[in-house]
């Protein structure tokens, strides 16, 4: 045989080898592709089961919620069983090889590991969280017969903090989740979900602190001494109102009473004024250490506490061990539990009717000192009737998680190791230095040295901006200020000093905090640009401006800010509470990183 006829023969065997090899090659693609398929088929089918089960399991959940609040635990049993049929569905139908394997590749396996962990974050919540919420017996964190039953409420605290760790557990597994390249309908289930639990995380993480604490700060182990201060909306402080009247009140194993009362007048001035830190002072001069009635011009409440408590303790011989402070509103909303009082010697008062019998009424038909004295009245007789009456337990817990929600429940403790727990939670009035999301602040003092705050009438919008440099986003805050208040007929004590010239005319000092580590840019009044004063507090820039409204008139503040270095999330607004609620607006834009 020549070379030439054994090299054609070399060709054909390498021709007919390699034909093999393909159709080999083809037929294993055609399997595994068919494989693929299959199982894309069957992952399609099983998300299609885990959707109807996730949107089953959301609508429980919130009857479930609803339930737990009414207290009809027997409803709430048989909802939770429901739900935890639902969400162990989903569960299991995002489970398996099959899921594992397309959460694996490119294109759709994000969204697949992201509904995976949406699936076992419901069941976790279903089956470790919701459980003992259920069973939770919340009488144990209202008194009966003017006493907390200190035991019970040690097991209560207990459970919830198991249930708190489940649910911040379940948080940072959702925060673990990248949301970038989402399909824009998992994103949205994913934040949706995120913003939820972070509600329920917050919400747990304020009672079960509370049901930490309650024991010692009611005297477990040892007496305490508390004072409880009313904020008199009527004349604007940053925290709420003027500090008016306080009581002593003295708590021993589990059993609290009200043992003295006094009014910020009885403390008269102090010369030379109580120590201050050099940023309050920039800001507001020495006022909040001299006059009782100024210690809250600043909106971080452990420092009006502080002044408060050594101002108390000085001129009447009382250290207390912290500081408790309401305001008619959220009198209000405990009278909505407790039902109405009578106030001995004075107007009872209602859910309905007690910020307006407080905050405009009394200034009609008392003189000052009358009026003092009816503050001081009505405190106690609402104290002594959350005390003494037999209430439902779910209605006095809503009125404080609103009140304490709206800051119109502030607390500070005179120990630090108590303090602390107190940091995190909008009871503790703390205004934080660092934050995660941008918070912007609108605090109201009173410059008329009047009774006008009753009638004025707020609003702030956010709309959030441009990206900037180092992670910094613009911001665009709106203040407007309504005066509802008449052209005549008020009285002495309601018109007070006039300082605006115009006794009608409200003066107030609009001061705005940027958020943490950001920065005010700048503000027009009215379309025209604000001269304001300017200053830092806990690594945030502020400006002061003086917004002076006649009677029906409305003045608008526009102000420009940044936001710290790196923070994301949607904006907060922290504000002064007042007599009539804020008309707030938040108006988002894209993350930076989309």
């Amino acid at each position: 045989m020549t070379g030439s006829g054994r090299s054609r023969r070399g060709r054909r065997w390498l021709r007919r080898r390699t034909r093999a090899r393909v159709r080999r090659v083809l037929l294993v693609g055609l399997v595994v592709g068919s494989l693929l398929l299959a199982g894309a088929g069957w992952v399609g089918f099983r998300g299609w089961q885990a959707r109807a089960n996730l949107l089953n399991a959301a609508g429980l959940a919130r009857e479930l919620s609803a339930q737990i609040v009414a207290g009809d635990t027997a409803r709430a049993q048989r909802t939770l069983a429901a739900l935890q049929e639902q969400s162990g569905a989903a569960r299991s139908a995002t489970g398996g090889p099959a899921w594992w394997l397309a959460g694996n590749t490119p294109y759709t396996g994000d969204d697949l590991t992201a509904v995976r962990r949406i699936a076992v974050t419901v069941d976790d919540l279903a089956r470790e969280a919701f459980p003992p919420l259920v069973q939770t017996d919340v009488s144990a964190l209202v008194p009966r017969d003017g006493r907390l039953d200190l035991g019970a409420l040690r097991s209560v605290a207990q459970r919830l903090t198991r249930v708190d760790a489940v649910v911040h557990d379940s948080g940072a597994g959702l925060r673990s989740v990248p949301t970038g390249g989402l399909l824009p309908e998992v994103r949205d289930a994913l934040d949706g979900l995120r913003v939820e639990v972070d509600k329920l995380a917050g919400l747990l993480s304020g009672i079960t602190k509370g049901a930490q604490l309650l024991p010692a700060l009611l005297g477990a182990d040892g007496a305490r001494t508390y004072l409880l201060v009313s904020q008199n909306l009527s004349e604007l402080r940053a925290t709420g109102g003027m500090f008016g009247a306080y009581a002593v009140v003295r708590a021993r194993d589990g059993r609290v009473d009200l043992v003295k009362q006094g009014t910020a007048v009885d403390l008269q001035r102090f010369v030379p004024p109580l120590a201050i830190d050099a940023e309050t002072r920039a800001l507001y001069t020495d006022l909040p250490g001299m006059y009782p009635a100024d210690v809250n011009l600043t909106p971080h409440f452990p420092t009006a506490a502080k002044l408060y408590r050594e101002m108390v303790r000085r001129r009447a011989g009382v250290t207390a061990d912290g500081v408790l402070a309401v305001d008619p509103v959220a009198l209000s909303y405990l009278l909505s539990a407790v039902g109405s009082v009578t106030v001995p010697g004075y107007p009872a008062l209602s859910a309905k009717t007690v910020v307006r019998t407080l905050l405009a009424d009394s200034y009609l038909t008392m003189d000052l000192d009358t009026q003092d004295d009816f503050y001081a009245a009505s405190a106690a007789a609402v104290f002594n009737s959350l005390l003494g009456r037999d209430v439902n337990p779910r209605g006095i817990l809503s009125a404080f998680d609103r009140s304490i929600t709206e800051r119109r429940i502030l607390f500070w403790s005179a120990r630090p190791e108590e303090q602390r727990m107190f940091a995190a939670n909008r009871i503790g009035g703390i205004l934080p230095e660092q934050e995660k999301a941008p918070t912007v602040g609108v605090f109201l003092n009173d410059g008329s040295g009047a009774k006008l705050g009753y009638y004025l009438r707020p609003s702030a919008t956010v709309t959030v901006g441009d990206c900037q440099d180092e992670g910094r986003r613009q911001l665009r805050l709106r203040f407007t200020l309504h005066s509802s208040l008449p052209d005549s007929g008020l009285t002495k004590a309601v018109l007070g000093m006039g300082k605006s010239g115009d006794p009608y005319t409200a003066r107030t000092l609009v001061t705005v905090y940027s958020p943490a580590g950001g920065a005010v840019i700048g503000a027009r009044l009215d379309g025209v640009e604000a001269h304001m004063g300017s200053g830092t507090d806990r690594r945030r820039q502020v400006a002061i401006a003086n917004v002076e409204v006649r009677p029906g008139a409305t003045r608008t503040l526009d102000v420009d800010l940044l936001t710290g270095r790196d923070t994301d999330g949607t904006p907060e607004l922290w504000l002064t509470p007042t007599a009539t609620p804020w008309t707030t607006q938040v108006v988002p834009a894209p993350s930076c990183n989309q």
